[in-house]
């Protein structure tokens, strides 16, 4: 029964487009080169999605959602649930991350666009004109290539390093936060922001998804100490797959509001083997702007 169960609970989550968006971006078969072709698609059809997520949601129960505005701490989900504990307590279980930011704020407010409807050119993105000529020279080879594109010098992108409360050791998709023990840890999502640019100099990063036990746990070894306080948040999974129904699972987040610079072969260099099996970025998930489905920061 305790194999059932597990395997149960992972299913439930790989089936979901938690965290790594991707999972719900599948449903446009052109991928990228759609949306180059055909443009970003209208206002409407983003209203529609967030006419559809109210819809779906009003009266069901949902707690609150992510992403969301950091330097808005307006909400009016009430639903509670405790608190992640610090991560440092926590066992790191997954490292990923999303091309543009899935949050808005802080050094990262300028809206990239609607996209192709399945939350791939779409999000939030650090302001380039604050970046020299250097910083953003063509690569001489394609970064993190996918159905969606690949990465440039400029692109911002958001990080997640998730954290379980379950006894477990950190490795691909969600289900390494899951443990035969416990099939419904706490989670928390450290989160931080950065802008490609090519610059040897630069951050290398490979050295800011380091991972180590520390004190017996799993932890990360290189999010940067200088890049804000904290938002801190009780909020859920992400990823285009919620864009028009409600994340039933609950995550404490930890998002820091300022950018950092990181070299962009250094970030190609890790799509080609990490513990994680990340190979390319992931989509995004629309802003969540209903207040019923926010909770307020303190």
């Amino acid at each position: 029964m305790k194999h059932i169960a597990i395997a149960m609970a992972v299913s439930a989550l790989l089936a979901a487009p938690a965290f790594a968006g991707d999972h719900g971006g599948h449903g446009n078969k052109h991928g990228a080169a759609d949306a180059a072709a055909h443009g970003p698609v209208a206002d409407k059809v983003i209203a529609a999605q967030r006419k559809a997520l109210a819809k779906s949601t009003k009266g069901a129960g949902f707690g609150p959602q992510s992403p969301r505005d950091i330097d808005s701490a307006a909400g009016n989900n009430n639903r509670i649930f405790s608190e992640a504990p610090a991560s440092t307590t926590m066992n790191l279980c997954n490292i990923h991350f999303h091309k543009n930011a899935e949050h808005k704020g802080g050094e990262f407010t300028i809206y990239a666009g609607n996209g192709d409807g399945h939350g791939y050119q779409s999000g939030y993105r650090y302001d380039t004109a604050k970046l020299s000529a250097a910083e953003l020279a063509p690569t001489k080879h394609e970064i993190c290539p996918s159905a969606h594109g690949s990465l440039s010098p400029g692109d911002t992108i958001e990080v997640h390093y998730v954290h379980s409360t379950a006894q477990i050791k950190p490795g691909p998709t969600l289900g390494s936060c899951l443990s035969e023990s416990i099939g419904n840890p706490q989670l928390r999502v450290e989160t931080q922001v950065y802008v490609l640019v090519n610059d040897k100099h630069a951050a290398n990063f490979k050295d800011l998804a380091a991972h180590k036990k520390v004190n017996g746990l799993h932890q990360p070894t290189g999010i940067p100490s200088n890049t804000g306080t904290p938002v801190q948040y009780e909020g859920s999974t992400t990823g285009p797959g919620y864009n028009e129904k409600g994340s039933p699972y609950q995550v404490s987040w930890s998002v820091r509001p300022q950018v950092a610079k990181v070299n962009i072969d250094s970030v190609g260099k890790w799509c080609k083997g990490n513990t994680f099996n990340e190979d390319h970025a992931h989509g995004v998930r629309n802003l969540v702007q209903n207040k019923n489905l926010l909770s307020t920061i303190d």
